[in-house]
């Protein structure tokens, strides 16, 4: 049986529908009632490994063993997603970078306030900043690729290959993407590359989910705009019989 599916700019690019997340219908959690300091001890960690309910006490003495664990957990995923912004490479030193930045600033994390996913996520995604010239350099190398020599195609595995057609994105996206802000685009790549939900975005990110939520709808209307343009191009410049 063949499975056709359905190409939408959406769909490509992985941000139809932004995983699901408990607290998405709330704005970000300040440490007020309905905060996680307020379930009765919830800043313990009460789910497992990467879900958003780790929320590890990272004020003790000793958290090397803690630190340990959040490397095994977590390391791996965020040099997926680091090495689609900026490389291989760089996304080895990137995560190396990442952790020793939590652990220096392991004080100021509040489990009332995020799940460490989302706070390493933030850490890692003001890191790559500074690379956004290469990022953006590669997006417009895409942009101008025909798509059959040189396309740059983000190194994925299967599962993620499911949520990014590299091929439409080389087409369609690039060039919109590389023209979306910068807070615009580490909006997209957290849901799409990451898959964070939109709160866990917001708390990396140290935004309102409100925000989050305007800025992929922005996003949305500039991709279904630049492939709409794309496919008039397409249309226009193949000979018709």
């Amino acid at each position: 049986m063949t499975v056709t599916r359905n190409h939408t700019p959406e769909a490509d690019i992985g941000i139809e529908d932004p995983p699901s997340d408990p607290r998405s219908g709330t704005e970000r959690r300040t440490g007020g009632p309905g905060s996680g300091a307020d379930r009765g001890g919830g800043v313990r960690r009460t789910g497992g490994p990467g879900s958003v309910e780790d929320r590890p006490d990272l004020g003790g003495e000793d958290c090397g063993p803690e630190f340990a664990r959040l490397f095994d957990t977590y390391a791996a995923s965020l040099h997926r997603y680091l090495a689609r912004r900026v490389g291989v490479e760089q996304a080895h030193d990137l995560v190396s970078e990442t952790f020793l930045a939590a652990f220096r600033q392991r004080h100021r994390y509040d489990p009332a306030e995020a799940a460490i996913r989302a706070w390493l996520y933030g850490i890692a995604t003001n890191l790559a900043r500074h690379h956004v010239r290469q990022e953006i350099r590669g997006l417009r190398a895409t942009a101008r690729s025909d798509g059959r020599t040189g396309a740059w195609q983000p190194p994925h595995d299967g599962q993620v290959a499911d949520r990014v057609d590299a091929q439409a994105m080389a087409q369609q996206l690039a060039p919109a993407i590389a023209d979306l802000s910068d807070g615009d685009r580490d909006v997209l790549f957290l849901i799409s590359w990451a898959q964070l939900t939109t709160v866990e975005v917001a708390d990396a990110l140290g935004i309102p989910v409100g925000t989050v939520r305007s800025r992929l709808h922005r996003i949305r209307r500039q991709l279904r705009t630049s492939a709409a343009i794309h496919n008039t191009l397409t249309t226009e410049a193949t000979p018709h019989d």
